[in-house]
Parts: C-alpha cells; structure tokens; sequence
C-alpha cells in the first residue's frame, strides 16, 4: 500500500501548479489529517460543520479550512470565526448570515455558489439565473463581510466520460461569463474520479480525497 506521502508527492507532481488542491478530510481521523499535514499540506475539506469544529480544535491553527458540504444555517456562526472558504452557498439567506457574523470577527469571508450540473438527487445547487439574482442582489450588494469569488459543482458520480466533460463545460462557461464582470477567481470542480477532465474544463481548485487518504474516503 503506498503511502499518504507518496500518494501527496504524486498527485501533487502530476498537477499543474497553479491549480489549488483541496484534501477531503471528512470522516477521517485526527491522525490521518496531522500525516497529510505534516507533508507541508495545508488545505482541507469538511461537510459537516460539527466535525470541522471539532478537528479544527485539535489541530494546528494554519490550516486552512473549506466548507464544502450542505450548509446548515443555524450552524453557520460556529465557523465564521476561523474558515477560509466556504464552497457551497445557494442562498442569498446563507450571505446575510455570514455577512452578519463576520462582522463582528472584523472578517471578510470568502464563499462560492454551488451551481447544480447534474441530474443526481443526491446533489444540490442553484441555476445560472438563479446565480445573477443573487449576483444583482441589493442586500448582497450592500454586504462588507462577505464575498462571493467562484462558482463550485459536482458531476455525475458514475457518468461517462463524454457526461462529465459536458458538465464541466457547463459550469465552466457559467464561470466565464461571471469571471471579469463580478471578478472572479475560484471555479472549484473536480474529484478523485474525474479532476483530470475537470482541469482540462478549467478548474482551478480540485477536491480530493481517496487520493490523499485512501479508500476510506468515499470522495
């Protein structure tokens, strides 16, 4: 079995460099995390707000953390104080909250929208008119604390290949159109089964994580 080091080293060489790596750490141990940390990796992701708080208490405190799971509003303020990214805003309800409790952490956070691509149930997301609502949004707009730089999505889990890249396409050109007139930065796509084809759509963020864990990690 090859190790979280050689599975880091690789990965990490097969990339280009100005794509960002996100390792998936949800359900995995403190010690798993500390092995991918000590490697010099300082980006991770969760799904569920209480497990990050817990890990985010044990570990060290230059860890950059992502939210990339379904948002749970009443939870939203426990991680205001310390999260780097949050990936998956669909409401404009989301971005007052957020707004509201960076403010008084004197934070500006930074979130993506989370576009739906597929037609799984299992993944959510808003439509591209729905982004421009937001987008145009005058309480959004009046907002200090809080910042929208991307878009994020999710591919179909067991879709061909020609499936995928259509997807990605899609999401891609949403991007693009977004890019210059809201300044955008972060389009965030791409797993352990399909980030090639996402970095060939034009991702610029992948979330991985059998590739830094192993199969233990369902992502």
């Amino acid at each position: 079995m090859k190790t979280i080091e050689y599975r880091i080293f690789s990965i990490k060489k097969s990339i280009p460099k100005n794509i960002k790596i996100l390792a998936v750490s949800k359900n995995q141990d403190i010690f798993s995390i500390k092995k991918v940390y000590q490697t010099g990796h300082r980006d991770f992701g969760e799904n569920y707000i209480q497990e990050m708080i817990l890990k985010y208490k044990k570990l060290p405190k230059d860890i950059r953390w992502h939210m990339i799971g379904r948002i749970q509003s009443n939870k939203l303020k426990y991680i205001v104080p310390f999260i780097n990214l949050i990936h998956s805003v669909q409401r404009i309800e989301h971005l007052k909250i957020i707004n509201k409790e960076a403010l008084k952490y004197n934070r500006i956070i930074n979130c993506l929208l989370q576009i739906k691509i597929c037609n799984e149930k299992n993944k959510s997301g808003i439509t591209n008119k729905k982004v421009h609502e937001i987008l145009e949004n005058d309480h959004y707009k009046n907002m200090k604390n809080v910042k929208i730089i991307g878009l994020m999505g999710m591919a179909t889990f067991n879709g061909s290949i020609q499936k995928i890249r259509h997807e990605f396409d899609y999401l891609n050109k949403i991007y693009n159109e977004c890019k210059n007139k809201y300044k955008y930065s972060v389009l965030s796509m791409g797993m352990s089964r399909d980030y090639p084809i996402a970095i060939e759509c034009g991702s610029t963020l992948i979330r991985l994580g059998t590739f830094f864990f192993g199969k233990k990690n369902i992502q």
